[in-house]
């Protein structure tokens, strides 16, 4: 007898459908509201938002660059999470500028954000990935954020055990009700809180993105935090079946029984009517693009639902799993524009 060992959860996964499924017919404002109580209580930021603490922002540094001001500081998001970020100001002398939260994805760290080399690998990807320094070439504030369990927030247990250290600390979460994807978001959004900190921060004017996981966390904290009015997640949205319930991929990924009530479309509703912008590699082997063509047609629904069909857009590069600047950048300004 051939013994598979996927098969068993292949054909609970074909024959589940999602209680929470986004449905044309019904009242939208309804299936939110639904969503959004099961999205909290699965991402465990229900338990996050027990443990929540004053900011005690700390500016570390204050640094003059050709082309802006670099400010690092650190805040708690919670009782005994630091989270380091970077804030980069045009040096144009607007009173205000837009924000764009830039987020890493599985990387060295956030120093790739700003295009600092800290070690070899760095090399590979830089400039490329320099996502910070392209915010500001376009006019806007950046504010890159490290997540957790990356590089300087990577987890200090790492040399006592194998594996990825997102995973160990994914682990490490569920175990205790919690996600680690639920702590980045929960991270950004108190980031969010810091800005006004920033006088030079236009608050009404906030925006995110990433590559892989940190366009995971862009779109999850899009879902969640109402006040980030674009969404341009990179190289992450695609169904679970294609994606993480087929491919292999780090735990940081995962929300514990989510396929049971949602899939990663049906979250678009927490976002709609605000603008998202899906980006995707046409020949992205972790996010395929036949999975991507079929979750975006359900986002579709959702913004026609809303009434703003116009706010969401799908953009397909011609690489694989790789961060395309010029192409982001330009469908981010062109949408910030409408």
């Amino acid at each position: 007898m051939i013994v598979n060992g996927d098969k068993c959860h292949d054909i609970i996964a074909e024959e589940m459908k999602p209680l929470y499924s986004f449905d044309e017919n019904k009242d939208l404002s309804i299936q939110k509201e639904t969503l959004r109580k099961k999205f909290c209580e699965l991402t465990g930021i229900d338990l996050i938002k027990q443990n929540t603490c004053p900011l005690n922002i700390d500016i570390e540094s204050i640094e003059e660059k050709d082309n802006h001001k670099q400010i690092r500081f650190t805040f708690e998001s919670e009782v005994g999470a630091i989270v380091p970020c970077y804030l980069l100001i045009p040096n144009t002398k607007k009173e205000k500028y837009p924000v764009v939260i830039t987020l890493q994805g599985h990387s060295t760290g956030f120093h790739n954000s700003l295009g600092i080399v800290k070690f070899e690998e760095d090399k590979e990807d830089l400039p490329r990935v320099a996502f910070a320094l392209q915010a500001v070439e376009n006019g806007y504030i950046a504010l890159a954020i490290e997540q957790r369990a990356m590089g300087e927030n990577k987890p200090q247990k790492e040399k006592r055990r194998w594996g990825k250290m997102c995973s160990f600390a994914a682990q490490a979460a569920f175990l205790l009700g919690r996600t680690l994807i639920g702590e980045r978001v929960w991270d950004v959004s108190r980031a969010i809180d810091a800005l006004s900190n920033f006088k030079e921060c236009d608050l009404d004017n906030i925006m995110i993105t990433g590559s892989s996981g940190g366009g995971t966390a862009s779109y999850y904290s899009a879902c969640y935090d109402e006040r980030i009015k674009l969404c341009a997640p990179a190289c992450s949205f695609c169904p679970y079946k294609e994606s993480i319930l087929d491919i292999y991929h780090c735990a940081c990924n995962f929300i514990p029984s989510a396929y049971r009530y949602f899939d990663m479309q049906d979250l678009a509703c927490l976002i709609a009517p605000r603008k998202l912008i899906v980006i995707a590699g046409k020949e992205d082997i972790i996010f395929p693009i036949e999975g991507v063509y079929r979750g975006y047609d359900t986002v579709k629904k959702i913004y026609e639902k809303a009434g703003s069909p116009l706010n969401s857009k799908l953009v397909v590069t011609p690489k694989g799993h790789y961060w395309c600047p010029d192409i982001t950048w330009a469908a981010i300004n062109e949408m910030f524009k409408e």
